[in-house]
């Protein structure tokens, strides 16, 4: 069997995370609880589960903007009763054309005010002195457009941790470095597990959105037409699939059976003009995973991503997609390439993000 991804190179991710007490910087033994208690334990409050492209106007634009400006991608994910939740995501490309994405998250309450936000470290790594300050360059911006000050209040601090982190005179420790402050919009905390995770004081929302049922079905009902395409799934309980034929994936992110986001990676093997690896080698299916309105449009757009071997991030059919693709060496109008893909945006405040 042709393995596609091990034709142009298979990505590794070491999140090593450190262990150093700060000098000066705030001290926590716990990292903040992620999600906050309580938010979705309730019942369904109204949610809406379709993606649709952030409003023109109010604060869920201005939050968004500078990330847009700056190239990232931004949708309202879901919202119920009570509030709603901005997903926003960019792909950061290293030296090998590995792709390391970046998210932030925004939670609003129903009369449009900003209540929570979180900005997690590209790539799930430690914060070292001198690397590129990804968290405070999509942060600072962000909070700025909406709560005066907080920019400059953001890259201060997470400016100091970072030369805190680098002091010669730190120690180690079993805890987790962290450093938090408060103005008169809200509570932050900056850590090198979690990034900036960032609490309105007089906002909040009670209920958080939790519907993925417009685009996604069950786990319980996909995981044999998964098994049939060839996936090890031991489910329950894993959430993780591996097919060890083609080097792939198949990893879920879940509300009690409910599939909330799907990642999966797939290849495309173009030879004189004809896909040579079709998409029902994997799924034999199709992608029965996603519900029955979505599936056809979210197919074909995949589909399409595989005849080109380009990325993509939007909203198709009220649906999240993104597709990063990896091209290897191939002649003329031949393609190899090696598409990972993302289907809907997990729930806030919970990971893998």
């Amino acid at each position: 069997m042709f393995d596609i991804k091990g034709a142009i190179g298979t990505a590794s991710l070491a999140a090593i995370l450190g262990s150093w007490v700060l000098t000066g910087c705030a001290q926590f033994a716990e990292p903040a609880s992620l999600p906050p208690a309580t938010v979705y334990e309730h019942a369904e409050a109204a949610e809406n589960s379709a993606a649709v492209p952030i409003p023109v106007g109010g604060t869920a634009a201005a939050l968004t903007r500078p990330l847009t400006d700056a190239g990232w991608f931004c949708a309202q994910a879901r919202s119920n009763a009570d509030g709603r939740v901005l997903w926003c995501r960019i792909a950061h490309l290293d030296d090998t054309d590995t792709v390391h994405p970046q998210v932030a998250q925004f939670l609003l309450d129903h009369d449009d005010r900003l209540a929570w936000a979180w900005f997690p470290p590209a790539g799930q790594g430690t914060y070292q002195q001198g690397e590129d300050p990804q968290v405070a360059d999509a942060a600072a911006p962000a909070l700025a457009a909406v709560w005066p000050g907080a920019g400059d209040r953001v890259r201060r601090e997470i400016d100091d941790f970072a030369r805190d982190l680098g002091d010669p005179m730190v120690r180690r420790s079993d805890e987790i470095p962290a450093t938090a402050w408060r103005d008169e919009h809200a509570d932050y905390r900056f850590s090198d597990l979690h990034g900036l995770l960032v609490t309105a004081r007089d906002v909040s929302v009670r209920r958080w959105p939790l519907g993925a049922e417009h685009y996604a079905t069950t786990m319980s009902s996909a995981v044999d037409d998964l098994r049939a395409g060839g996936y090890d799934c031991f489910y329950p309980p894993q959430r993780s699939c591996t097919r060890v034929r083609s080097n792939g994936y198949f990893d879920v992110t879940l509300r009690d059976d409910q599939i909330v986001s799907a990642r999966f990676g797939i290849g495309s093997l173009i030879e004189s003009g004809r896909q040579r690896h079709p998409l029902s080698e994997e799924f034999p299916h199709g992608l029965t995973f996603l519900a029955e309105a979505v599936r056809r449009p979210v197919t074909e757009r995949i589909e399409q991503a595989r005849r080109s071997g380009t990325s993509f991030a939007g909203i198709v059919a009220g649906t999240i997609v993104i597709i990063d693709a990896r091209r290897g060496a191939a002649e003329g109008d031949d393609l190899v390439a090696y598409l990972d893909i993302q289907i809907g945006a997990p729930l806030a405040a919970t990971v893998p993000v």
